[in-house]
């Protein structure tokens, strides 16, 4: 069957995350179930990125092999008639066989909003993280510079759980970009783009920016932490709900769109 790559947002607040879990509801479970029977039969998704429970996504990157008949089009209308507004299809096409959304994947790009204002907003309340107090800007952009570059994130991430016997994998991670940025007035955005990230990692280095724009830590710490290389160094964690993935990248060639010959896929209930 040829692969299709879907680009897909989701509201994860009432999702166990985004990778499948059985006994509990997540978006890769929903849509999974949601294409099965649209296409009648059963099918296996691979996502760029596996985000936490709570964490929200706009750009998240999906592959599946689907029937050759299928019209991504209709596909893409159902689907999200089925399951918009909490998860739809902003985009589908046809990709290279090789294509994998993981696998294949360059970079990924997360944002997180925080709101300072001291009243709360309850048109961002689901989006962000209220904090309800000034934060000084211009340190938490400088604490942004020893992130920049090739570092072991132990203490920015959750430790993996490994099997008896097997090596404990590699928490080093090349940050491209960091940064923050005032969209509008009491809302603040932090940026990260990496080539992948650990569990945690991104909620993890907000929380510890946050405290330097708090003034409980100082943006000369960073480098500090990252070699020590221990969780308990940085901090808190973040909210998930503050935080959405909001794009990945890939090389030229894996975004080719492939032609496949175009046709009506069954048509079913909707319901």
């Amino acid at each position: 069957m040829p692969r299709a790559r879907l680009t897909v947002a989701y509201d994860g607040s009432h999702f166990h995350g985004f990778a499948p879990n059985d006994g509990v509801e997540t978006v890769v479970g929903t849509l999974r179930d949601a294409l099965g029977r649209l296409t009648r039969g059963a099918v296996e998704l691979t996502g760029a990125g596996r985000t936490d429970a709570g964490v929200h996504g706009w750009g998240q990157v999906v592959s599946v092999d689907l029937p050759e008949a299928t019209d991504l089009a209709q596909l893409r209308h159902r689907v999200n008639r089925m399951l918009g507004p909490v998860i739809v299809l902003r985009d589908a096409v046809w990709a290279p066989d090789d294509f994998d959304a993981r696998f294949s994947a360059i970079w990924r790009h997360y944002r997180y909003h925080v709101w300072v204002d001291p009243v709360p907003n309850p048109f961002l309340a689901a989006t962000s993280w209220f904090v309800g107090g000034p934060l000084d800007l211009d340190l938490m952009r400088l604490a942004c510079d020893a992130l920049i570059g090739s570092h072991d994130f132990a203490s920015f991430c959750r430790r993996p759980k490994v099997r008896a016997g097997m090596p404990e994998p590699s928490l080093v991670r090349r940050i491209h970009l960091a940064r923050w940025s005032e969209p509008e007035p009491s809302l603040l955005r932090f940026e990260i783009r990496a080539n992948a990230f650990c569990h945690q990692m991104v909620r993890s280095i907000v929380g510890l920016l946050v405290d330097v724009g708090q003034g409980k830590r100082h943006a000369g710490e960073v480098t500090g932490i990252l070699r020590a290389q221990d969780r308990m160094a940085a901090g808190r964690v973040a909210p998930p709900h503050g935080l959405v993935l909001w794009e990945v990248g890939y090389p030229a060639e894996a975004m080719t769109s492939v032609a496949v010959r175009p046709s009506a896929i069954s048509r079913g209930s909707d319901a």
